[in-house]
């Protein structure tokens, strides 16, 4: 039996680019009668920081979402080192445009995983899981957006709302959603959690996260 209720729940997706040509922008949704809306939404990261503490502070089970690849495969074969994550299709992780989101992704998911930890007034528990999370009914689950082709909107902005949108769609059970199937991986989002000092666990770096394609 979940704890979590969607009336309950916040979700958030960051769109990963620099901040220093605005190209970050990140937005907020919640429940309002049977439907989502889209609270907040804004290019500055320190202000998406802010309200994810504000959320996890007053005990608001928080999911945000990264758009940009937070695991890659671990093959043994060398000449699928740099391969398409299964589901992926013709936009791999590793072309142009995936490859510039990982590389930011790095810097600008450990300094938002960081700053949160200082911002919280007390532990709160982080989860890759959706059963975990679900059933804990708080916290912070993390997954990553996947948002592409015609999906795309005019801004960073229009594309973090639509990854929001296309989380909130997939509840109540986001797994049965999940768009990139890959049983050996290295989770940088593992990675990033572990330097943040949110937890202590290195089988996080084997966990492939959720993926959402909106």
């Amino acid at each position: 039996m979940y704890s979590l209720t969607m009336r309950q729940l916040v979700v958030y997706c960051a769109d990963i680019g620099s901040v220093a040509r605005g190209r970050f922008g990140w937005a907020r949704g919640a429940q309002s009668g049977r439907s989502l809306r889209i609270t907040t939404k804004s290019t500055d990261i320190r202000k998406l920081v802010a309200r994810v503490a504000r959320d996890l502070n007053a005990v608001t089970p928080v999911t945000m979402g990264f758009e940009c690849p937070l695991f890659v495969p671990a093959v043994n074969d060398p000449n699928k080192l740099t391969r398409a994550r299964v589901g992926e299709g013709s936009r791999p992780w590793s072309a142009a445009a995936g490859a510039g989101a990982l590389v930011t992704g790095l810097t600008e998911v450990l300094w938002v995983l960081q700053q949160l930890q200082s911002r919280l007034s007390s532990t709160q528990p982080v989860y890759v899981s959706w059963p975990e999370f679900a059933h804990a009914g708080r916290g912070l689950f993390l997954w990553e957006a996947f948002v592409t082709s015609t999906a795309k909107g005019k801004s960073h902005i229009d594309d973090a709302e639509e990854a929001v949108r296309a989380f909130w769609g997939s509840l109540p059970n986001p797994e049965a959603a999940n768009a990139i199937h890959e049983m050996r991986v290295h989770s940088l989002l593992g990675a990033a959690l572990l330097r943040s000092g949110w937890s202590k666990d290195l089988g996080l770096l084997e966990i492939p996260c959720l993926v959402i394609k909106a």
